[in-house]
C-alpha cells in the first residue's frame, strides 16, 4: 500500500515509544499536496515528535511514512526532500548569511551556478538581499530567522517542516512574520508541516489543524471548524482567549425538547445541532465569550440576570466577567459598551453557537 498520488505526506499507523513511554499512538494522517498542516497542542503532546518522525531524527517504533508517494521510514534526512526550519536559528555565526545559505548546496557538489541562482531567488522572496553580506551577530532575530527559512528555501524541496519558528520572537516580530510565512506559502504552494503551541498562528496560517494530546490527534479539520464544532472538552478549551466558558449541569427532557439545567439556570435548546442522540444526564455547557450577547434587550428564547464581578479592559474590546450557577464566566464586549463592576447585567446567546459535551467522557454531544 503506498499513498495516494494527491498526497505529499502519509503517515500510516505511526507509534513511537521511549521505553515504557508511548510518545505517539498509532497516528494516521494525510497532507495533501501543497497544503499547510499546523500540529497544535500543549508542551508534551507528541507534536515537536511527530514532525522529528517525518524529517527523519527520530526513528519510528512502527508504522511508515510516505512523502511524494515514496516510503521514506528508514531514509536519512537528506534523502527524504524535506526542508526544515528549528525553533533555533542555528545559523553559522562565523559564515555570512550567503555563506549560511549556501553551506547545504556546497556540500552536496551543487553547482556555483546554481547556487548564486537558488540564493538569488531566496533571498528575493525573504526580501534579505541587503543582508547577504553581513554576519548572524550583525542581524535582528527576525532577519535571522528569515536566513533560517532561506537555508531551507534554496534547497528547493517539495515538503516543509517548520518547529515552533516563531517562539523566540517578540509578540510584534511574530505577528510579522506570520504574514511573511503565509505569503511565502501562497507564492511556492509547496506543502508545509508547521509545530507550534500558538494558537494564534495555528487560525492564522493553517488549511487544516490538527490538535493534539498526548500523543494522539484529537481533531484534524479547518480551523473554523475546529473553533465552532469541537470534538471534545479539551479541544474546546485549548482553542480561544480567554477559553470558551464550561458551566456543569444536566441535559434534561423539557416537553420533547432538551434544555441545559444548572441550579436556577434554564437554557432551551431548540436550535442545537446534536452530534449524536441526546438522553438526560450530566453535561457540560459551553460558549465563548464572543458568543454571549450583554444586555441586548429583546429578541433571545431566555435570558440569564447575572452581576459583573470584575472589568478587564483589553483595547478594542473588554471582557467582562461574571458568575453563572456559581461558575467563573466571562463575556467579551465592544469597548463602547463596558459596564462596571457589581452592575446587574442580562445575557442571551443562539444555542447554535453553544457546545454541550458528555460530563464523563468530554465527547461533543
Amino acid at each position: 500500500m503506498t499513498a495516494a498520488n494527491d498526497t505529499s505526506v502519509s503517515i500510516q499507523d505511526l507509534s513511537l515509544n521511549f521505553g515504557a513511554v508511548t510518545v505517539l499512538e498509532t497516528l494516521n494522517l494525510d497532507v495533501a499536496d501543497g497544503e499547510f498542516i499546523v500540529l497544535l497542542g500543549p508542551s508534551g503532546c507528541g507534536k515537536s515528535t511527530l514532525l522529528n518522525c517525518i524529517a527523519g531524527l527520530l526513528d519510528v517504533s512502527e508504522g511508515r511514512i510516505f512523502i511524494k508517494g515514496k516510503n521514506v521510514t528508514w531514509e536519512e534526512p537528506k534523502d527524504r526532500g524535506i526542508g526544515m526550519v528549528f525553533q533555533s536559528y542555528a545559523l553559522y555565526p562565523q559564515m555570512t548569511v550567503e555563506k549560511n545559505l549556501s553551506f547545504g548546496l556546497r556540500v552536496a557538489g551543487t553547482p556555483k551556478e546554481e547556487i548564486a541562482k537558488r540564493i538569488a531567488r531566496a533571498a528575493e522572496i525573504l526580501q534579505i538581499e541587503p543582508l547577504l553580506q553581513r554576519k548572524p551577530a550583525a542581524l535582528s532575530g527576525g532577519q535571522r530567522q528569515r536566513v533560517a527559512i532561506g537555508r531551507a528555501l534554496v534547497r528547493d524541496v517539495d515538503v516543509f517542516l517548520f518547529d515552533e519558528p516563531l517562539s523566540n520572537l517578540d509578540a510584534k516580530l511574530r505577528a510579522e512574520l506570520r504574514v511573511e510565512i503565509k505569503l511565502l506559502h501562497r507564492k511556492l504552494q509547496n506543502t508545509m508541516i508547521y509545530v507550534t503551541h500558538d494558537q494564534i498562528e495555528a487560525m492564522t496560517l493553517a488549511d487544516r489543524i490538527a490538535v493534539m494530546k498526548g500523543g494522539v490527534i484529537q481533531q484534524l479539520d479547518a480551523p473554523q471548524t475546529i473553533y465552532n464544532r469541537p470534538v471534545n472538552r479539551f479541544v474546546a478549551g485549548f482553542l480561544g482567549s480567554p477559553a470558551m466558558n464550561f458551566v456543569d449541569g444536566y441535559l434534561e427532557d423539557a416537553d420533547g425538547g432538551w434544555r441545559f439545567a444548572a441550579g436556577d439556570i434554564k437554557i432551551p435548546l431548540g436550535t442545537y445541532d446534536f452530534a449524536k442522540p441526546p438522553a438526560p444526564g450530566p453535561v457540560t455547557f459551553g460558549i465563548r465569550p464572543e458568543h454571549v450577547s450583554l444586555n441586548s434587550g429583546t429578541g433571545w428564547p431566555f435570558s440569564i440576570a447575572a452581576n459583573v464581578e470584575v472589568v478587564e479592559p483589553m483595547g478594542s474590546d473588554t471582557l467582562v466577567w461574571l458568575k453563572l450557577a456559581q461558575q467563573n464566566f466571562s463575556v467579551r464586549v465592544t469597548s463602547e459598551r463596558t459596564p462596571k463592576n457589581d452592575e446587574a447585567v442580562t445575557l442571551g446567546f443562539d444555542p447554535m453557537r453553544a457546545s454541550l459535551f458528555d460530563t464523563a467522557t468530554g465527547t461533543r454531544i
